[in-house]
């Protein structure tokens, strides 16, 4: 397969500036494989979404080859595999359907191939590498493997997997052989970078992070919004005036360390009665309702269900402090982003990931570590100007480091290596 150099080709002199700008200016057809219910509101979603749109600002031209359930996002185009009847339904993470949605997924793939001619075949997760790599081949193209995580790992957060099961070693090989099918791979953080060659003996030479960005034009920060508005957003929610609010925007799971965060409410709130929890996000709202009843915080807690991404910037502007209590190792955590374009001081365990993200002004408790975490929550939410000084940090460093204009640029630079 190809490695990451760049080739070594001889440039004559006063040609070499051409040449670099036609290389720069030079538009990819790209086929984007998407092993999910695209677009469904959250993490991956998000990135493929936006890596899509961002090059297609940049001049490429994207096609998303994805399953038959999802919603269609107007500026993006979309094809989708057959299913079966009654198959519509969005589903999150590891499922049985999946053993026949990836081959319904490579007969489409295969067929937009062939029409569409790509330059390259961008897969995202391991089942969309596996299938582009049998794409790639017919069409003759390099395979980018945008890699968000681990396969294994992954399953076992879910539950669909225990680290004890028969199955455990076999799908980790069959993980280490997808990890190695791909020309270049590009992971959404470092210490994911670091996974790949720790742990899969994957060459570093062929590994680009390309970290998550955002939207700082639509993610606008909390002062842009007025505190008038802030007031209206909370009351729409039915969100007592006078409360200090908690957000937290994401998947309902215990991977996402949605108990973590319940249980640690209940200690804020015994010490902080003015504060109020606002939870937006699914597929567990009925489990993580009936949760905060038991502890006895449901009068200080908000959950919304399921929020359009596009309505994300809106209600996060409700909050004064944001929360990321996420423990899964392997995967990415986009949300921060959200949280720091908007401005919002935010606490979250201490991960490599996370750190990556957040940098200095990040506020981290000990992973899984409910009393840590209310904590830091505490801390944050009794620190006045000092919170609010993170938060515009956070925000300029959004700004300044997490552009997805910028990701775009890196993995422009992938294909250009791997096609000149």
């Amino acid at each position: 397969m190809t490695e990451m150099m760049i080739p070594r080709t001889t440039i004559v002199p006063g040609a070499a500036d051409r040449a670099a700008g036609a290389r720069a200016s030079r538009r990819f057809r790209i086929l984007t494989l998407a092993p999910t219910s695209f677009f469904a509101d959250y993490g991956c979603h998000v990135r493929i979404y936006e890596e899509a749109r961002a090059l297609q600002r940049r001049g490429s031209d994207v096609l998303i080859c994805t399953y038959p359930a999802g919603r269609d996002p107007s500026d993006v185009r979309i094809i989708r595999s057959p299913g079966l009847p009654g198959g519509r339904q969005i589903r999150v993470g590891s499922s049985r359907h999946k053993l026949y949605l990836d081959w319904f997924l490579l007969l489409r793939g295969l067929r937009a191939g062939l029409a569409y001619r790509p330059d390259v075949v961008h897969a995202h997760l391991h089942e969309g590498a596996l299938i582009g790599a049998v794409i790639s081949r017919v069409c003759r193209c390099p395979l980018v493997f945008d890699f968000q995580g681990s396969l294994t790992a992954e399953m076992i957060d879910h539950g669909f997997l225990s680290p004890r099961s028969l199955a455990y070693r076999p799908l980790r090989r069959l993980e280490g052989v997808i990890n190695r099918l791909a020309d270049a791979i590009i992971t959404s953080s470092r210490s994911a970078a670091d996974l790949l060659v720790r742990e899969f003996g994957c060459s570093p030479r062929r590994i680009v992070p390309v970290l998550d960005g955002v939207d700082t034009e639509v993610f606008r920060p909390l002062w842009a919004w007025g505190e008038e508005e802030r007031a209206r957003i909370r009351a729409e929610l039915g969100i007592p005036a006078g409360r200090r609010v908690v957000v937290y925007l994401g998947l309902l799971a215990e991977y996402q360390g949605s108990g973590y965060l319940l249980r640690a409410a209940t200690r804020v709130i015994a010490r902080r009665p003015d504060v109020h929890f606002l939870l937006m996000g699914y597929p567990g709202e009925a489990r993580y309702r009936a949760l905060a009843g038991e502890l006895g915080i449901s009068d200080r807690t908000t959950f919304t269900g399921r929020i359009p991404y596009e309505q994300a910037p809106r209600y996060l502007a409700a909050g004064d402090v944001a929360v990321a209590p996420k423990v899964s190792a392997t995967e990415a955590n986009g949300k921060l982003l959200n949280y720091m374009a908007v401005g919002l001081p935010t606490v979250a365990f201490d991960t490599p990931v996370n750190r990556d993200l957040l940098g200095e002004e990040g506020v981290f408790a000990p992973v899984a570590d409910i009393e840590g975490l209310a904590e830091r929550l505490l801390e944050v939410l009794d620190e006045g100007e000092r919170a609010r000084a993170r938060g515009r940090a956070l925000r300029r460093r959004a700004e300044e480091h997490f552009s997805w204009d910028a990701a775009a640029g890196k993995i422009l630079d992938i294909y250009r290596r791997l096609t000149d």
